[in-house]
């Protein structure tokens, strides 16, 4: 299944200082709240307006210029297989590094334009990442962190600094794990430190003024993903939601972690309103969402032993994933039929229940489902 945890993260570099010591101006701080929030909510009209207006205002500052590329970030994000907005989004990315050197000719010291040009190459690396281009990613990665680096020994003390120096100990501890080809690169790298990681991310999300939602959205996606902690996730994902209620990816967490956790009707409540709102076609609500919503109402209804209620979902899901699985089959098809082939022995139809299970001896081995499905093709389930 596709995780969301490779999302970027939305102000990686941004530091208190970078507002306060370059900009005095008391609308600033109102606009790029008001801003952020608009971005996390998804509304991204009246975030427009808002990053519209400091750029004008403030021309000479890269903030502007970076808050509208998130905008295009958070549209990639909810929509992560349509690359028709990655190279606006690069463009923009581009911009702003063009506007942070041309301050630093000035003053290399320029905190706000450190910050800013390291979450531009950030958030570059993240996207192509997300596209497997892993050799410009680490490139990214590589030229992103000295400036990092020099930027936290100018403010040792911000918290929202500590955003990307936590999720940079975090991952470059993990990452190498999980992606071997990522390996050979990250020996030009610092070693991370996954448990300070985790500590900076958590110190971040309590204490930054700008970065905190950032850094508890970081924190739940490594919670739920990687340290399977899915209390902490559940917490995380609910106190977002409540925050920003329009934000699809949140209440997405909500559901899977309230049904990790045997939250049934909470994790049934979630993902009924997000097939609701997938039919209303609210933004962010698509056919990603109407999957997993299915997906899920489908184990919901498993677990309660109704088992026609739960084929009608199972066939759903199956429906959507030949719309959407495009160069291979998903971990939602795969666990799909299985199931299916399931309930159909649950059922006593057994010649059913052997063709599901060879459909899936035919699709990739997602977790352990072929070893599962010759399981059940030699002896019937619950047998």
């Amino acid at each position: 299944m596709k995780s969301v945890y490779k999302t970027g993260c939305f102000l990686l570099f941004i530091s208190s200082v970078s507002f306060s010591q370059w900009v005095t101006a008391p609308d600033f701080d109102d606009r790029a709240q008001r801003g952020i929030n608009f971005v996390y909510n998804l509304e991204f009209e009246n975030a427009e307006k808002e990053f519209e207006e400091l750029a004008q205002h403030y021309p000479s500052h890269p903030a502007g210029k970076f808050f509208l590329g998130m905008i295009e970030w958070w549209k990639i994000l909810i929509d992560i297989d349509d690359e028709s907005r990655d190279d606006l989004f690069i463009q923009k990315m581009d911009d702003v590094i063009d506007l942070c050197d041309s301050l630093l000719d000035v003053n290399e010291n320029d905190v706000s334009a450190l910050f800013f040009k390291g979450g531009a190459l950030g958030f570059q690396g993240r996207l192509r990442a997300n596209r497997s281009s892993w050799i410009k990613a680490a490139n990214d990665g590589r030229l992103a962190l000295p400036i990092v680096q020099r930027a936290f020994k100018l403010a040792p003390d911000n918290y929202d600094i500590l955003l990307g120096i936590g999720i940079y100990n975090y991952y470059a501890s993990t990452i190498p794990e999980r992606y071997p080809i990522v390996k050979p690169v990250m020996i030009f790298f610092p070693a991370g430190d996954k448990k300070k990681g985790i500590e900076q991310l958590r110190e971040a999300s309590e204490h930054a003024r700008y970065a905190a939602f950032e850094a508890k959205y970081f924190l739940l996606q490594l919670h739920y993903n990687y340290e399977r902690q899915f209390d902490t996730a559940y917490a995380l994902a609910t106190s977002l939601l409540k925050q920003f209620p329009n934000n699809v990816l949140f209440h997405r967490y909500v559901g899977r972690s309230a049904y990790v956790l045997s939250k049934y009707a909470e994790a049934e409540q979630a993902f009924q309103q997000i097939t609701l709102r997938c039919e209303l076609k609210k933004r962010g609500y698509g056919n990603y969402a109407q999957r997993e919503a299915a997906f899920y109402l489908a184990m919901v209804e498993m677990s309660k032993q109704r088992y026609a209620e739960a084929l009608k979902y199972f066939y759903q899901c199956d429906k959507l994933c030949r719309t959407i699985d495009k160069d291979e089959t998903s971990g939602y098809m795969v666990l799909t039929n299985l199931r299916i082939g399931i309930i159909y022995d649950l059922q006593k139809k057994r010649d059913y229940a052997v063709m599901q299970y060879q459909k899936v001896k035919k699709m990739r081995n997602y977790e352990n489902a072929h070893e599962l499905a010759d399981q059940y093709l030699k002896e019937p389930y619950g047998q």
